[in-house]
């Protein structure tokens, strides 16, 4: 991406009432930013879905001057600039609707091929779930995911600098410009997380912390992933929503069971009972549900022999041994059966080795 694109690109980002959605569409109609801020009002209004409230500031030259201010900052700074119809800016993000038209990144993030999950919660935590993150994020090192969250105090704070002690690298996504850090106290761990990955957020430098932000920078978290997983969180928080998102987007979600009694467990007890969420016990279901595979290590799965299956895995197996792999509520619609019925079903079967699941909460026979 060029200069003079990146700056059209920043100043369409700029303005008012052009959100990612309609700015994407507009990019895609004229070919580039700087050809839909030139575009006559007329034209772009012939293009489904636009209209005039949209366009509203398109021609006011004071976003492409806001604009040359930014991209100083971006050239002083040593700004990564991801635009999102390049090969560089997040595959997974990609796939999103809403997803920024341009991601700043600062750190040494270096996205290949490796797992990606997102780990959110209370800011509250409690013991045991610290004990619970640290010790996920450490068996699951062998797999070399990265570890996003939000930099935010207790659960965020918590998996980055477990990420950070076990060499993995980790993303923190801000609600912020990258010339501020929120929490302050925060400030500390910048340097380890920029050596073991980075910041992404969308938000200028002259975007300051505000609460408001936080749904916006939750979309990136949950969209850079393949999974979210929640380690903790009370009836109501950000965590939820960004679980919320992430099931918006097909990807798939975790949650930490709790005692019922605990304050902290609520929201995930009500996301698994709501089968928004797979119940997380222990950090080897993760990569079991993901299908990850180790190099050279993974064990062969076998069928147990002479599995007795009863009349309602009969009729799920038959079915996806003759269609293949399937989705969840498709096998429930297709067996004639109740979609938690069908859930608990495929579960006795896994355990007994005929099906496995698979991501996007797709099943296939073993």
């Amino acid at each position: 991406m060029t200069e003079n694109e990146l700056l059209y690109a920043l100043a369409l980002q700029n303005i008012p009432k052009i959100g990612e959605i309609t700015a994407k569409k507009l990019i895609q109609h004229c070919g580039s930013p700087e050809a839909v801020i030139k575009e006559k009002k007329e034209n772009l209004l012939k293009i489904s879905g636009i209209g005039l409230a949209a366009l509203q500031g398109i021609k006011n030259k004071i976003y492409l001057e806001n604009a040359v201010v930014e991209l100083r900052f971006i050239k002083e700074n040593a700004i990564g600039v991801h635009y999102f119809m390049e090969d560089r800016y997040p595959e997974r993000l990609k796939h999103c609707v809403d997803g920024p038209i341009l991601l700043f990144q600062s750190g040494q993030i270096n996205i290949q091929s490796q797992p990606m999950i997102s780990i959110v919660g209370t800011r509250k935590i409690t013991t045991q779930g610290i004990a619970f993150c640290e010790n996920l994020v450490e068996k699951l090192a062998i797999y070399n995911p990265i570890i996003v969250s939000g930099f935010a105090y207790g659960t965020d704070i918590t998996a980055q600098r477990a990420a950070v002690k076990h060499n993995l690298q980790t993303i923190g996504c801000l609600a912020h410009g990258l010339n501020q850090i929120y929490p302050k106290v925060h400030k500390k761990y910048v340097a380890d997380i920029e050596q073991h990955g980075g910041f992404f957020t969308d938000f200028w430098s002259t975007d300051y912390f505000d609460r408001k932000n936080f749904l916006k920078r939750n979309r990136i978290i949950a969209g850079l992933s393949e999974a979210t997983i929640v380690i903790e969180s009370a009836g109501k928080g950000g965590s939820l929503v960004t679980a919320e998102i992430a099931n918006s987007y097909n990807r798939e979600v975790f949650a930490v069971p709790g005692r019922t009694t605990d304050t902290q467990s609520v929201g995930c007890l009500n996301l698994i009972k709501h089968q928004k969420a797979h119940v997380l016990s222990q950090p080897e279901d993760v990569p079991y549900i993901l299908n990850w595979k180790l190099e050279n290590k993974q064990k062969p799965i076998q069928k147990q022999l002479f599995v007795v299956l009863d009349a309602n895995e009969k009729v799920i197996y038959n079915f996806l041994k003759d269609n293949g792999k399937e989705l969840l509520d498709i096998i429930a619609l297709k067996c004639g059966m109740p979609t938690f019925r069908v859930a608990s079903i495929l579960l006795n079967m896994e355990l007994k080795g005929v099906v496995r699941p698979l991501p996007g909460k797709q099943f296939e026979v073993i």
